[in-house]
């Protein structure tokens, strides 16, 4: 809560500085233009005293009147030209503070997801390996039944495959970064790949219900480890966000010439203004000192790249009447054979 609280301080007065300064150099520009106007005044003034000095050496008053409109002109034309010179100079400072703004606070955003990644990885490396430290202890200094045995063994596999999954997860996200990351697309069983992994996660989760509901027999071109990760990600942040004990239905089908691809869980929902920002490198919503759910920010970032690598489009709609629902779609699709 302090390095929250202060990063919220350290905004404030950076922001502060900035306005601080913004509005100085407004002010200035303003006082420079009305110095400017002073001065015009004062060349008006002084050339229509000359000119009236010279009165004498004018043949007509028409004549004088004419050098008087041309002073007057003259005038304008000089505060004309410092009005739009002044209003450039405003407009473009105004456009680069905003700019400047907007780049300053995108990068402040970035460093603070960052530093809640870290925060995030940190806590999901050390716990899986505690407890693994913690069963493998217990196996080597007590003698337990068979039984204890493989809940141990069991519970220990668990933890590794969730420390196996985090690093998939940073090294397919860096990869990403860099455009370094092809799928190797082969003809799948698309059905039997998602019934696999469905029930390896059964095998893995206890605290909720998978449904599945996947039409079989539907082929698709695809990278068989990134679909499997892709499913992972999204059951596992249902798990994350909804009750113990909901259901979590996932769902694959046709819909007229579409391929559709649902994960739906019973859980709170996404609140409507963060539904364009769940899939963010790094993002979650809340922060990392007051949220309880676990994470690291890059499954739903990492959904979405391996959606768009296979052509498909993503989207999170409500799941009524309460819940998330992850949406894929793989338009115009062609059955393929497998």
């Amino acid at each position: 809560m302090k390095k929250s609280s202060s990063a919220l301080q350290g905004k404030k007065v950076i922001t502060g500085i900035y306005v601080f300064v913004l509005v100085y150099t407004v002010l200035q520009l303003v006082w420079w233009g009305v110095l400017l106007h002073q001065q015009s005044k004062e060349i008006a003034h002084y050339e229509q005293m000359e000119l009236t000095h010279q009165m004498h050496q004018l043949s007509e008053p028409s004549q004088f009147m004419q050098e008087m409109q041309r002073l007057h002109h003259e005038e304008r034309m000089r505060t004309l030209k410092y009005i739009g010179e002044g209003t450039i100079f405003l407009i473009i400072i105004l456009a680069g503070a905003s700019m400047v703004y907007r780049a300053v606070w995108k990068q402040m955003r970035l460093q603070q997801q960052q530093q809640n990644f870290m925060m995030a990885v940190t806590h999901e490396l050390k716990s899986p390996i505690a407890i693994a430290k913690l069963n493998l202890e217990t196996l080597r200094k007590h003698r337990l039944d068979e039984e204890k045995q493989r809940r141990l063994l069991d519970a220990t596999i668990r933890e590794t495959n969730r420390l196996d999954q985090l690093c998939n997860n940073i090294l397919l996200a860096s990869q990403f970064e860099h455009e370094k990351s092809q799928p190797f697309l082969e003809p799948l069983d698309f059905s039997q790949v998602l019934t696999q992994a469905l029930n390896e996660l059964r095998d893995r989760i206890h605290s909720h219900d998978i449904v599945a509901d996947i039409e079989p027999g539907i082929g698709l071109e695809a990278d068989k480890f990134m679909i499997t990760l892709m499913l992972n990600n999204l059951v596992e942040n249902a798990v994350k966000y909804a009750p113990k004990g909901t259901e979590i239905v996932v769902s694959l089908g046709l819909e007229q010439n579409d391929l559709l691809m649902r994960v739906c869980d019973q859980g709170e929902g996404i609140p409507q203004e963060e539904k364009g920002k769940i899939f963010m490198k790094f993002y979650r919503i809340g922060n990392e000192n007051t949220r309880k759910s676990k994470g690291s920010g890059l499954g739903l970032y990492l959904t979405r790249k391996i959606v768009e690598q296979h052509g498909g489009t993503i989207a999170v709609n409500d799941n009524l009447p309460k819940g998330t629902c992850f949406e894929i779609r793989w338009q115009d699709y062609s059955p393929q054979t497998v």
